[in-house]
């Protein structure tokens, strides 16, 4: 019965999480949580959580673009992607929301390459 509450993140750590999922939006979906999973991964594990996350959703979602651009050719496509931009703006709204208040956040459809 000695067990202790978990600790919340700290607002650096929030930083963090929020900048993984809000990456998108700043032209580094990639690099961004590799980053910032590699540095931070042995520090939190909240910060480890999100940024793995962050980077197996925007990894799906470069193997969902090809295969919707493959489509374009028989028009469905173009249909798909731009259905696939809506889903990734509104997704990472979400996640960066849900991290900020200190939740873990689980992408819909991800897949796991980074466990």
């Amino acid at each position: 019965m000695n067990e202790q509450p978990p600790t919340l993140p700290d607002s650096n750590d929030k930083l963090f999480v929020v900048l993984c999922h809000l990456s998108v939006f700043l032209s580094v979906p990639l690099i961004l949580p590799l980053i910032v999973y590699l540095v931070k991964k042995d520090e939190s594990e909240f910060v480890a959580f999100h940024a793995k996350e962050s980077l197996n959703f925007h990894l799906s979602i470069l193997i969902y673009s090809i295969g919707c651009a493959i489509l374009v050719l028989v028009v469905i496509g173009a249909f798909l992607l731009m259905a696939l931009g809506v889903a990734v703006v509104v997704l990472a709204i979400i996640a960066a929301i849900k991290s900020a208040t200190g939740e873990h956040y689980r992408y819909p459809l991800t897949i796991r390459f980074i466990q």
